[in-house]
């Protein structure tokens, strides 16, 4: 695999899972407020799970959600990053851009800073040519973060999936291409 993954924007580091970054990670975001539009709070078994998808995903194609360490005190915050979508009835294998903080780190603009940092790596180190993001239609804060990316709904790629908000199964999807990154970001 070569070298391990870092990245550093201003205030934050994205970079290759630790072992010790699972016990904090899960304590900050396995909450009900955090996980309340990603399925609810995970088990020993989810997390587990989650763990090694995370890790299978930087092992097949180079690139994961990673962590978040915050520069100013090393404080694992969250994730953020890219991998290809595998959600069930969504748009499989397509380059997709997520982020998830915990509540702690909410509002201060950690999420936009790792999520354009993962845009700019999309297009620049893999090549990508149309990143996406996906969440539940109730999920405003979410969607609200897309667009400030400047990424556009595109709801030709909505699917339903209730794993996330049975109440309101509808996976929402926007999506940004290389050109509209660039002219945006210089």
């Amino acid at each position: 695999m070569g070298t391990d993954f870092r990245f550093e924007t201003d205030r934050l580091v994205l970079r290759d899972w630790r072992v010790d970054d699972w016990e904090p990670f899960w304590a900050g975001t396995n909450t009900p407020e955090v996980m309340r539009w990603l399925g609810g709070v995970c088990d020993a078994d989810k997390r587990l799970a989650a763990q090694d998808r995370l890790l299978s995903y930087r092992r097949d194609h180079g690139h994961t959600f990673w962590a978040i360490e915050r520069k100013n005190d090393g404080a694992i915050i969250g994730f953020c990053g890219l991998k290809r979508s595998n959600q069930q009835g969504g748009p499989m294998g397509m380059m997709e851009v997520g982020w998830r903080l915990r509540q702690e780190a909410w509002g201060q603009g950690y999420a936009k800073e790792s999520a354009a940092a993962s845009l700019d790596l999309a297009f620049g180190r893999f090549a990508a040519g149309e990143v996406i993001a996906l969440t539940v239609q109730r999920n405003a804060p979410s969607w609200g973060l897309m667009k400030r990316l400047g990424m556009k709904r595109r709801e030709d790629l909505d699917f339903s999936n209730s794993d996330f908000d049975p109440e309101n199964p509808v996976i929402i999807v926007y999506s940004i291409d290389r050109a509209m990154w660039t002219t945006q970001n210089g």
